[in-house]
């Protein structure tokens, strides 16, 4: 069984991985993926089904993945097993207006043929000093608080690829959750967001979680053989799994088999080691090295 933990204040359980719905918004000729034809569209669903039949009960999505397909998929999909899922969606923001917001979210909820979204975030990369104002100071965190009084959303969240552009959010107190960028090879998140996050009891969720193919991309050319010696994918998964502040990681998952892989890795695997307790600083790392050679 796929641990699960609890999504910070919220009170969700979670399983340790979600099923990231950008796979299902966007082609891959190379691999032949195409979810916009019917053929594609058939095997995108079965891979939802083979996630829910795992165990994984954590679909993440966006209205921008493939201008609604992923929405699209992920609704029909989810057609008689809907209450055994926490469903995640988002809005954009920038020249947003309140009433923007609302209508997006509705629209994501006749794609998903849901009554509620359990989380909605914003959708951001890095946010600069006027989008935090924006966000914060145009009544777009109080449409989405409408929205949850009306009983359209539970929770409200954001997502960043630059962590510490989020930290003002977080220092806000007006987020259930947030979705950040961290992986083996962006760690800035270690330094500061994941700490705030985990003082503020929110939630926290992982966008690129395997790094999107970027690792295993520079692999290819300057370790080929760490390909052979071992599988750099599920490296990554493992060194997620072993943060205690992280809640989900976000798979963006495209095939059955590649579901059976992860969750497979997801329930068997036993951290050694805390990461949240890794030492980031030169100095650090001498010193625990001392300690644990003896001497210290």
């Amino acid at each position: 069984m796929i641990p699960r933990v609890r999504l910070g204040r919220t009170g969700l359980e979670v399983t340790r991985i979600g099923l990231g719905g950008f796979p299902f918004g966007g082609v891959n000729k190379a691999r032949n993926w195409n979810p916009f034809t019917p053929e594609g569209r058939v095997v995108a669903i079965r891979t939802v089904h083979a996630a829910l039949d795992a165990g994984i009960n954590y679909i993440d999505t966006a209205p921008s993945y493939g201008d609604g397909n992923s929405e699209s998929i992920i609704g029909e999909a989810l057609r008689g097993r809907r209450d055994s899922v926490v469903l995640a969606s988002k809005v954009g923001y920038r020249g947003k207006s309140p009433q923007d917001l609302i209508a997006s979210v509705q629209a994501s909820l006749r794609r998903l043929r849901t009554e509620v979204i359990d989380v909605v975030q914003f959708h951001g990369g890095m946010y600069e000093p006027a989008d935090v104002e924006h966000i914060l100071g145009a009544g777009l965190v109080e449409a989405l608080g409408a929205l949850r009084d009306r009983g359209l959303v539970r929770f409200i969240g954001f997502t960043t690829e630059e962590p510490w552009t989020g930290r003002p959010l977080i220092a806000s107190g007006l987020f259930d959750v947030a979705q950040l960028r961290y992986n083996l090879i962006y760690q800035s998140a270690a330094e500061h967001a994941l700490n705030d996050a985990r003082s503020a009891d929110m939630g926290v969720a992982v966008m690129r979680p395997l790094t999107s193919g970027v690792l295993q991309r520079i692999a290819m050319y300057l370790a080929p053989e760490w390909q052979q010696a071992h599988d750099i994918y599920d490296v990554a998964l493992k060194y997620l799994l072993s943060d205690s502040r992280v809640h989900v990681a976000n798979l963006g998952l495209r095939w059955p088999e590649e579901v059976a892989r992860n969750v497979a890795v997801a329930t068997s695997f036993q951290p050694p080691f805390d990461m949240a307790e890794l030492p980031r600083m030169t100095a650090h790392i001498y010193r625990t090295e001392d300690e644990m050679s003896g001497h210290a």
